[in-house]
This record gives structure tokens, sequence and C-alpha cells, in this order.
């Protein structure tokens, strides 16, 4: 069964730091491109970053420079360390792959894998 899991999230500080995870069972993982999103309450999904089969990364500009995403194809887990957290950043975040996907995209409606989504709170 194809599956997307994410965790990580929860609570912190603004100008602090979380790392997200998601494993993936069914597939694997460097095979496709993996992108992060959000979505903040009342806005879009957003696509903040993605790699790519080769591990090229690729960041929003409204995360580059603060967020990382890597890969771990041993543990078929993708990650993503978030430092320098602001208010801002808080959204449900989530995960996703497609098997058609050849290039790397934010266009959630290019991915048809989803995880469920963990919760990022940035407050003081």
């Amino acid at each position: 069964q194809l599956q997307l899991v994410e965790s990580g999230g929860g609570l912190v500080q603004p100008g602090g730091s979380l790392r997200l995870s998601c494993a993936a069972s069914g597939f694997s993982l460097d095979d496709y491109v993996i992108g992060w999103f959000r979505q903040a309450p009342g806005k879009e999904r957003e696509g903040i970053s993605c790699i790519s089969t080769i591990g090229r990364t690729n960041y929003a500009d409204s995360v580059k420079g603060r967020f990382t995403m890597s890969r771990d194809n041993a543990k078929n887990t993708v990650y993503l360390q978030m430092d320098s957290l602001k208010p801002e950043d808080t959204a449900v975040y989530y995960c996703a792959a497609d098997p058609r996907l050849r290039y790397v995209s934010f266009d959630p409606h290019d991915y048809d894998w989803w995880g469920q989504g963990t919760q990022v709170t940035v407050s003081s």
C-alpha cells in the first residue's frame, strides 16, 4: 500500500527550529520527485520545497535560506529542517509525490499522493 506519513510538527517559538519527516511505504522515494507543501487557515496550499530524483533541491522564496530539504534513501524518508521560524510559517505541512512527475514542481495539482499532514505552530 502506498503511503506517506509526516511527523515532527509542533509548537515552537519564533526563531526556533523544527525538523519534519516524511516516511514512505510501498514505493521508493528516490524514484520520484517529492514536494513539501503547507496550508495555512483560509489560504491555498503552497509549495515550499521539492527534491528531484538526483537529489537537487528547490525552495520557494518564502523559505529560501531558512528551510533545508534532504532525503535518506536507506530510511526511505525525506526531511524538512526548518530554522528561524516565523509566525507566518504556521500551517499544516504535507509531503507529496506523483508517479508521473518527472520535473520539480511547486504546483500541488501536479501531485496525487499526499500524506495526512502535520501541524506547525510558531507562536510566543
